[in-house]
């Protein structure tokens, strides 16, 4: 690999650390039990989803426009900078929530969390700019393998952290832990960022006009109103939207259905951690594969064995022991962990050869917000599902409708065109 192919790899390895130790293990944890402590469960619950959403949902009204903009020359790393050191500082300062304080806590995270998605938007862009269309399958899966095993380290620390300190009769997580866990966070995302800011360069831009603010906002339209002229690209982004909301949501709910069928704390957090490692070299696997498949029937694949996770999932309460669910939640989780980073990186690089180089940081802008809004409707419909059934594992079930609707899409877009 080329040494810029190797520094745009290594941000996977910073901004992985955020989502593993901040969003999925620390944060919902540290918020429910200290900064909200005293607030009504239900209401602590809700203004965390309030605030997942919020962030999201800044992010879809920002994303098309910053990706406009980040397509002239030198503007690209320009944004990804700005918003990398609004977040990394956003992240650190974390470590100044205290007890009760749920609306400064709550405030710094959205910050965090939208600039986390925002420096994606331009991170992702730049991969028509550090390699070639034939090598942006490998590429993009190392980021992705590096990120999740490097995302252990800080994971650990954390968690020795949270162990070191714990008190008999504390809370699950002691606030001086979390609260050091979000800094080291911060400095692993802030230091491993350093390589993309010394080495990449915006390879492919448009040309600037004397008002380039009104300009990129006439290209924003267009491309808008004529995306359908992009066949493939529409058809991808629809498709995406549809697979990659089942497995953002088999993700994020998969903690939550593991308690209401009895799993253990631990069994969650080793499940997690297990996750990481193993999704290392399956990530490795599917870009190798990439390279002697077509990357379509690739991605069928993975999505088939997300249907196969979301069934053998719904038939997990009927097991009789507590032991048995276990068992098999530890297979399941070794299934997501075989094709969770092969789907996402071939997705990224798949959509990476279909959109116009010069324009690649707009087309990632909508790529940016297909996903966004699948973190909103997945949950949404495990949710309502599961409580006019009275089981949340005729929820888990409905995951398989968002699979079946996007490979029905995929199989529509034309890989060679």
């Amino acid at each position: 690999m080329t040494r810029t192919e190797k520094s745009w790899i290594l941000y996977d390895v910073a901004n992985s650390a955020f989502v593993l130790v901040v969003v999925t293990a620390v944060m919902p944890i540290f918020f429910k039990e200290i900064a909200a402590r005293g607030v009504a469960p239900e209401v602590s619950t809700a203004w965390w989803g309030y605030a997942n959403s919020l962030s999201s949902l800044i992010l879809v009204v920002l994303a098309p426009t910053m990706g406009t903009f980040a397509d002239y020359e030198g503007w690209k790393k320009r944004l990804f900078a700005i918003f990398l050191i609004a977040g990394v500082a956003a992240t650190a300062l974390l470590f100044f929530c205290r007890e009760g304080a749920w609306g400064y806590c709550l405030t710094v995270f959205v910050v965090a969390s939208t600039c986390w998605s925002g420096a994606n938007v331009f991170y992702d862009a730049f991969i028509t700019d550090v390699t070639e269309p034939e090598r942006m399958d490998m590429v993009s899966t190392a980021g992705y393998a590096w990120g999740y095993i490097g995302s252990v380290i800080p994971f650990l620390a954390v968690i020795g952290l949270i162990l070191g300190m714990k008190s008999p009769g504390g809370t699950v997580i002691p606030a001086a832990a979390a609260r050091a866990g979000f800094v080291i966070v911060a400095i692993w995302w802030l230091v491993f960022s350093l390589p993309l800011l010394r080495d990449v360069r915006q390879v492919y831009f448009c040309p600037q006009s004397d008002h380039p603010v009104a300009e990129a906002f006439q290209r924003m339209v267009v491309t808008f109103r004529h995306i359908r002229g992009y066949r493939n690209s529409f058809l991808f982004l629809l498709a995406y939207f549809f697979f990659i909301d089942g497995i953002n949501t088999v993700i994020t709910m998969s903690v939550a259905y593991g308690i209401d069928i009895g799993l253990s704390t631990t069994t969650l957090i080793l499940a997690i951690l297990i996750i990481q490692i193993i999704a290392f070299p399956f990530s490795l696997l599917w870009g190798r594969l990439a390279g002697r498949f077509a990357v379509k029937p690739l991605l069928q694949a993975g999505i088939a064995i997300y249907c196969l996770i979301t069934f053998i999932a719904f038939l997990l309460p009927s097991l009789p022991t507590v032991q048995a669910r276990t068992i098999v939640f530890w297979i399941l989780s070794v299934l997501v962990a075989t094709s969770m980073g092969g789907i996402q990186a071939l997705s990224r690089s798949f959509f990476g050869r279909l959109v116009p180089p010069d324009r690649s940081a707009e087309f990632f802008g909508f790529y940016n917000i297909s996903g966004k809004f699948a973190t909103i409707t997945g949950p949404f419909l495990v949710g309502i599902t599961g409580q006019l059934a009275g089981h949340s594992r005729y929820g888990v079930l409905s995951i398989l409708i968002l699979f079946v609707i996007g490979s029905l899409v995929l199989a529509r877009v034309d890989e060679h065109a």
